[in-house]
């Protein structure tokens, strides 16, 4: 009786704001025709009533008032700006047909096309915030199960207890693995029986979700679950098991009538940014860059840059440039170096670069120092072969000696000229496998926000010159 009705006062909250909203959107246009004192017609009243009416049935198609348990709040906003941007197209399309657009204000339109939905969006979300208070005091809670007490069942099980203001209790896990082994526990919740039990148990028990955390192997299991649970009065969620493969930022797309999953990040955005913010940045730095070449050039004649082969997307090298910052056939004297000194050969092959190397330049040290050397792979991003904030563009002896199983991960997207190692300690980093975990972050955690953080970071390093050398 809990579980019917707490569905049943949630579709009632749905019901109320769904009308809310509907009158919310015909309410505000009154009033900004009252605000604007244009005087009321016939056209207003008639306007008024269609509005109300696209908006109940735009509004209930687009699934607005779904349950929106730990979804975040973009996404609902997305929605919300495709029901309305529907709704704001038949009434452009009602306004030509009919050829009354003259009857009304363009002015109070225009205000009220475009901020309508942000309005609703600010509703509901001071909605769902009242709902997260009442859920984090025990009210207004869904009951769920896990099917499968693996690893991808207690990270299901994590997520949700790091989301109380969602409202979900799991009151416990079904696995095979009670059969066979004497576990009746997993991370403080029961294992109610293994997945045979599952249709008898949601026979017995008020259940509002059911969720699927087995591995895709056992799919037999995962059919019998959708088969014999679906018309038991519980939601039923299959859980995919996508971090097998070790990325987060997977989704499904469509080919044809097959359903795919894409295991390429969606980077668009990231290379917008990256081509407005390298231009911007080497047009607003160009007569300084132009003296650091001019100091290289006058210091031996040699060239200004340096290019050496790095990794980028899916596993292909380019030309990574940079101010040369090394005496002219620095390359060729690196083996007799490290012959000659044991301790210098040590430090090259632990971190790849030497602390006081000797083939730097006056120049180049001061370029070092304040990562200033760097500025010419602004060129290789406008290019495309790297982003202005990514992975450490490393060679390909590092990519098949130390990434191994992060390989794959590496080669998803392009390296950055600055990321979270450079904005750590960076060469003073004590392990090399510290800086493929900073990378293996930056892939599976990366977003824009992230981006300029990391990019106000990197301008305080460049000062500090921590770890640069």
């Amino acid at each position: 009786m809990m579980s019917i009705n707490l569905r049943e006062q949630s579709s009632l909250m749905a019901r109320c704001l769904h009308l809310f909203d509907c009158l919310l959107a015909t309410g505000y246009l009154a009033l900004l025709v009252y605000w604007y004192r244009v005087p009321w017609s016939p056209y207003y009243t008639r306007l008024v009533i269609i509005v109300f009416v696209l908006c109940f049935i735009t509004f209930q198609s687009f699934q607005l008032y779904r349950s929106w348990r730990g979804w975040k709040y973009l996404l609902e906003l997305f929605v919300i700006l495709k029901a309305w941007g529907t709704v704001v197209g038949f009434l452009l399309f009602y306004f030509f047909i009919f050829k009354i657009s003259v009857a009304y204000s363009r002015v109070v339109i225009l205000i009220w096309s475009i901020s309508t939905p942000f309005i609703i969006f600010a509703i509901h979300v001071v909605f769902r915030k009242m709902l997260r208070a009442i859920r984090q005091n025990g009210k207004n809670v869904r009951r769920a199960v896990i099917v499968g007490a693996g690893d991808l069942g207690i990270n299901l099980l994590k997520q949700v207890e790091n989301m109380p203001w969602a409202g979900i209790e799991v009151i416990g896990f079904f696995d095979d693995k009670i059969d066979d082994q004497a576990i009746t526990t997993v991370k403080g919740k029961p294992i109610l029986g293994n997945t045979a039990a599952i249709n008898g148990f949601l026979e017995l028990h008020p259940i509002d979700y059911v969720y699927i955390a087995l591995p895709m192997r056992a799919e037999r299991k995962i059919f019998r679950i959708l088969r014999e649970c679906r018309s038991l009065g519980a939601r039923i969620y299959l859980v995919p098991d996508l971090y097998v493969y070790g990325l987060h930022h997977a989704e499904i797309q469509s080919l044809g009538d097959l359903l795919i999953l894409n295991f390429n990040p969606n980077t668009e955005w990231k290379r917008s940014f990256d081509l407005v913010f390298s231009i911007a940045v080497l047009l607003f730095t160009l007569p300084f860059t132009l003296l650091i070449a001019l100091a290289i050039k006058l210091s031996d004649g040699g060239p200004v840059f340096y290019r050496h082969k790095r990794i980028t997307a899916a596993g292909k090298t380019f030309d990574c440039l940079k101010f040369r910052t090394m005496r002219v056939g620095a390359d060729a004297e690196l083996e007799k170096i490290l012959a000659a000194n044991e301790a210098l050969r040590e430090e090259w092959n632990h971190s790849f670069k030497l602390k006081n190397d000797p083939r730097v330049t006056r120049v180049g040290r001061f370029l070092r120092r304040t990562s200033l050397d760097e500025f010419p792979q602004f060129l290789n991003v406008i290019r495309g072969d790297m982003s202005v904030v990514g992975a450490r563009p490393i060679v390909g002896r590092e990519l098949n000696e130390f990434y191994k199983e992060s390989a794959g991960r590496y080669c998803s997207m392009k390296p950055g000229i600055t990321g979270p190692w450079q904005v750590g300690r960076r060469s003073d980093v004590d392990e090399y496998e510290e800086r493929v975990r900073l990378d293996d972050w930056y892939i599976l955690n990366y977003s824009l926000w992230t981006d300029i953080k990391i990019i106000a970071r990197t301008v305080l390093c460049m000062f500090k010159g921590n770890g640069a050398y």
